[in-house]
């Protein structure tokens, strides 16, 4: 029997780096299981540039990454998801829309690599050290036997991979 392909919606205020980063990390590592998209609740004009560099620099993907607004995935025709992740705090404490087919979610802040300050190598290494996060998260993920889990078993190993390493959760930030 062939599995289902899942549509995976990562989700951030600008989805302008964690989310992007994260749509580029599944785009690559989904192994055809798995189609991901990003989007943010106010999303910046353009993707960080530091964004782009650190994924190209690790041969993931960029072509046709864009910030777009969340709704676009809540209107009719939209694709359906299966799984929304949020990967920052401030879009996890917003009132998302409602998603058609009422996908399995579940919280994966990281800190924001561009809110960063300090010199272009140190903003640089702050977009790697996220993209190391993502990955490992995104890896444990696609790793999972979905079809095999029930909804409380699948749904707790989803916020489970929200609190590995790097989570801002772990650190007390509210969730």
């Amino acid at each position: 029997m062939t599995e289902p392909v899942y549509n995976v919606l990562f989700l951030c205020t600008g989805n302008s780096a964690r989310s992007i980063m994260a749509e580029s990390i599944l785009r690559r590592e989904g192994m055809g299981r798995f189609r991901a998209f990003s989007a943010g609740s106010h999303p910046k004009p353009e993707v960080n540039p530091f964004a782009i560099k650190v994924l190209q620099s690790f041969n993931y993907p960029t072509e046709g990454l864009h910030p777009k607004p969340w709704e676009e995935f809540g209107e009719p025709g939209a694709p359906v998801m299966d799984f929304v992740f949020t990967v920052c705090d401030n879009a996890a404490g917003e009132v998302c829309p409602l998603w058609p087919g009422q996908p399995m979610t579940a919280h994966w802040g990281i800190e924001d690599p561009a809110a960063f300050e300090g010199e272009d190598w140190e903003k640089e290494a702050a977009f790697v050290t996220a993209l190391r996060y993502l990955r490992n998260r995104i890896s444990i993920f696609t790793a999972l036997p979905i079809g095999k889990l029930d909804t409380v078993a699948l749904g707790t190993k989803l916020r489970e991979i929200g609190k590995t390493e790097g989570s801002t959760e772990k650190r007390g930030s509210a969730a």
